[in-house]
């Protein structure tokens, strides 16, 4: 049976956005394997659909940030793959910090139960530049 976790993207002030339902075949997750379904999603979802703006955690390349998310200069596919990476790049260089509860993850590796009452929130400190 999957497990589905609620994300948030929340300032740094505290203001969250919309939340996002996210489903794992497992019931503990590690935070790259988060970040990896997080994006992978996000990319899938714009893919699909190929609005004016990109709403997700890493910055296209060739976009533009805008009050209304990234604005994309063309239209086009984005790779979820090389997203993924400069979303690894981030989280290690501390260009975001992952809130799981209350609690700052630590590391990628970092395991933690999803619970029905689970909540994560990414926390941008510096814009994300990727795929």
């Amino acid at each position: 049976m999957p497990s589905t976790l609620t994300v948030y993207d929340e300032t740094t002030s505290g203001q969250k956005s919309t939340a996002v339902r996210l489903e794992f075949l497992k019931e503990k997750i590690t935070v790259k394997e988060l970040i990896r379904e997080r994006i992978y999603q996000e990319v899938q979802d714009y893919n699909l659909k190929q609005p004016e703006h990109f709403h997700g955690l890493v910055q296209p390349t060739e976009a533009e940030k805008t009050l209304n998310g990234f604005k994309m200069r063309k239209a086009r596919k984005i790779d979820w793959e090389e997203q993924y990476r400069n979303a690894l790049k981030g989280f290690e260089g501390n260009g975001f910090f992952v809130l799981i509860g209350n609690r700052q993850a630590e590391s990628l590796e970092q395991e933690f139960e999803i619970t029905p009452d689970t909540e994560v929130s990414f926390v941008k400190l510096v814009p994300l530049v990727g795929g």
